[in-house]
């Protein structure tokens, strides 16, 4: 038998050893930012922004699963820190959009940057061939979360 492992076809020992593994990567990205640096949360709230434009906190608490004073409780932050704005929504004025400020977008684009930088100086030590098995399983691993 050559060194690759044998691969399980029982989702939920697949569903264990991606979370595991998922969990193993994401600490490890996370322990790279400097302490008081963002949180996680804060952090996926600005990709949200960043990838979809502006929307209300609610949008926000429901995309992100959370409730609605938790996502209060990171808009707070980010508002403080500079990095998100309120604004009144033109269509309902009863209504708040949240959008990326502009040291937002710094902030965002220099932390995937560092991060993107730091994956792929890990991913050049691995083979052309393992290096298009990552690159393929991009797709299936964005399906997992959307259906998640």
């Amino acid at each position: 038998m050559g060194d690759t492992p044998a691969v399980s076809t029982d989702p939920s020992k697949t569903a264990a050893d991606l979370k595991l593994a998922i969990g193993r990567i994401a600490r490890a990205l996370r322990q790279r930012h400097a302490v008081g640096d963002l949180t996680m949360s804060e952090v996926s709230v600005l990709s949200r922004l960043d990838r979809e434009g502006a929307t209300t906190p609610g949008v926000l608490a429901d995309q992100e699963r959370v409730r609605p004073q938790a996502m209060a409780s990171t808009l707070a932050a980010l508002t403080e820190k500079g990095l998100v704005r309120r604004r009144p929504d033109a269509q309902d004025g009863r209504k708040v959009l949240m959008s990326l400020t502009a040291a937002g977008t710094k902030v965002l684009t220099s932390r995937r940057d560092e991060s993107v930088r730091h994956v792929a100086a890990v991913l050049a030590g691995f083979t052309q061939a393992e290096q298009r098995k990552f690159a393929a399983m991009v797709p299936l691993l964005e399906r997992l979360a959307d259906a998640l």
